[in-house]
């Protein structure tokens, strides 16, 4: 079995550990300076996954009026596929799911695991970028998500009971 998970807020004092994962994740990795600039949004949610005291991966979501952006996913290469992007979705969804609520996200289309991660989600596709990554031009995939509102909740549980 592994070791407990914790997810907590994230810092200014983990970046260095982020960036280490960033580099390690992403062919045009986020600079230290968009990662400060993303911390220091009040309305964002930025969180850590710790392991015995070791960040293992990390996640950034802003709000754009009322739009939810899932920004940056990353996890330790080393520990990828143990469920610690699941427990950071998780724990976003926690904290910003309200009737309504709208989610969306860009994901390079040859991302294998973050697609069918974010579907379990209810994320779905919704278009393409063309280009979108700077690296290879790579298509980017639109997902969006939207939290059920009151009438399709009570409706849904309606349809279920």
């Amino acid at each position: 079995m592994s070791p407990q998970l914790e997810i907590r807020r994230l810092t200014y004092a983990d970046l260095p550990q982020v960036i280490a994962i960033e580099r390690r994740a992403f062919p045009t990795p986020w600079s230290l300076a968009m990662f400060v600039l993303e911390l220091s949004k009040p309305s964002g949610i930025c969180l850590a996954a710790l392991r015995n005291g070791r960040i293992v991966g990390y996640l950034v979501c802003s709000r754009y009026d009322t739009v939810w952006h899932l920004m940056n996913v990353a996890v330790d290469e080393r520990l990828r596929r143990e469920g610690i992007a699941t427990a950071l979705l998780e724990h976003l969804f926690e904290r910003a799911d309200r009737p309504g609520a709208q989610y969306t996200l860009e994901v390079r289309l040859s991302n294998d695991a973050a697609i069918p991660l974010y579907e379990r989600f209810g994320f779905q596709s919704a278009g393409l970028r063309r280009g979108y990554y700077h690296d290879n031009k790579e298509d980017a995939l639109i997902m969006w998500r939207t939290v059920a509102g009151d009438r399709e909740a009570a409706d849904e549980a309606a349809a279920t009971a």
